[in-house]
């Protein structure tokens, strides 16, 4: 109440600075009139946070600090473009059949970029209500926009999510002391893990913000892309840290002070992933894993991903663009990658296929086809554009 009554009397001498209408407005009096900002545009704390104080079910960030294999959970698509979610839900229940701990939702791998806040927040609590009893949900309510991560962020634990994961703000970079105000003001709604991958974001989150960040009790950790020393900084000063590169994370847990991974790579072998992050230092398996990891990364991610989760018949093939499958090449070496690990080690039941008659790459390629994929057309779509073709040649005939 007291806010909103300095932000009256802001206004009111804010107003009263300028002339009324039918009041006498002559160059004197104007000139005497000494112009002030109206305060209430920066009132301190005026932006209160929309959360709930109910206790029963929430997660504290020391439940989340405790997670060791995360896996950065794949959104799959009907071939009109939207969630296909019985792919997702049986994605998802084989993640916590075979062990995993938490999952990212709407990450990059997820392709949140891709979505409508919408369709993110949507995701987040279907995900939440169909598996929030047997495994942590972590929505990606980052953005470069302080004032989108602020209403994502408020919107994300409204409708369950366990943690948060922010990005700092990326293509528009502010300073160290931006970085710092950007994630104070999301930190009080609840656990969050901070996520520096200077790769994609072209501005790296120093020690300097983390350690400045990490007197919230909300912060649960960091998952760092920078390398293996980075981690070892941090935890050496109890901050707990995630690898977040697949290829380094056996090595960040077992002898790095690594808490965990958050894996894109245990979309697709999920059990032999929480082998290594909970089996003990196993240099053998993680060997035997390297050139998976090497594949998937081969162009940038989830475009590996949502390739060989095509190839084993999870998913349908369908791409959001600028997404497109990897080429044929490719896709063989991947069914190779099968083989020598063991189909019994990858999600889904079905031979690992190339699946060039789906991706239109067979003798014949069927390219309409090719296209209603990547695109994610309607079949209603491509009846359309079919009349619209009749309809161009009739006309053309009548000329």
């Amino acid at each position: 109440m007291a806010i909103l009554k300095c932000h009256g009397a802001c206004l009111r001498e804010f107003t009263s600075q300028f002339p009324r209408p039918g009041r006498p407005n002559n160059y004197k009096s104007r000139r005497n009139v000494r112009w002030r900002s109206p305060q209430a545009a920066v009132l301190p704390n005026f932006h209160l946070p929309m959360r709930s104080l109910e206790v029963k079910n929430r997660t504290s960030a020391e439940d989340i600090k405790a997670l060791r294999l995360i896996t950065a959970i794949k959104t799959p698509y009907l071939p009109d473009g939207r969630f296909d979610l019985e792919a997702y839900d049986d994605l998802v229940n084989m993640q916590i059949e075979n062990g995993a701990e938490g999952v990212i939702v709407g990450g990059t791998t997820g392709e949140g970029q891709l979505m409508s806040w919408d369709e993110h927040i949507m995701l987040i609590g279907h995900t939440v209500n169909c598996f929030g009893g047997s495994v942590k949900v972590i929505g990606n309510t980052g953005s470069n926009s302080t004032r989108e991560a602020i209403h994502a962020t408020e919107q994300g634990f409204a409708v369950g999510m366990h943690a948060a994961l922010h990005i700092n703000p990326y293509y528009g970079k502010t300073s160290l002391e931006g970085l710092v105000s950007h994630f104070d003001s999301v930190l009080p709604m609840g656990p969050t893990i901070i996520y520096n991958v200077p790769s994609r974001t072209g501005q790296d989150i120093p020690p300097r913000v983390v350690n400045t960040v990490a007197q919230s009790p909300n912060l649960a950790g960091i998952k760092e892309c920078v390398g293996n020393d980075r981690i070892e900084q941090y935890t050496g000063n109890g901050i707990v840290v995630w690898s977040g590169n697949d290829d380094q994370c056996h090595d960040a847990r077992w002898g790095h002070g690594a808490t965990g991974v958050i894996s894109v790579t245990s979309n697709l072998i999920p059990g032999l992933m929480r082998e290594l992050m909970f089996g003990g230092k196993n240099p053998s398996l993680n060997r035997k894993l390297l050139p998976l990891m090497e594949w998937l990364f081969q162009e940038p991610n989830p475009i590996g991903l949502n390739t060989a989760l095509a190839q084993l018949g999870v998913v349908r093939p369908v791409f959001r663009l600028p997404y497109v499958p990897l080429p044929l090449a490719k896709r063989v070496e991947f069914v190779n990658l099968v083989k020598e690990i063991g189909r019994e080690n990858f999600v889904g039941e079905k031979d690992v296929k190339v699946y060039k008659e789906l991706l239109g790459v067979g003798p014949e390629p069927d390219s309409e086809d090719l296209m209603m994929h990547i695109l994610g057309l309607t079949r209603k779509a491509k009846e359309r554009f079919a009349t619209e073709e009749e309809e161009e040649e009739e006309e053309e005939e009548i000329i």
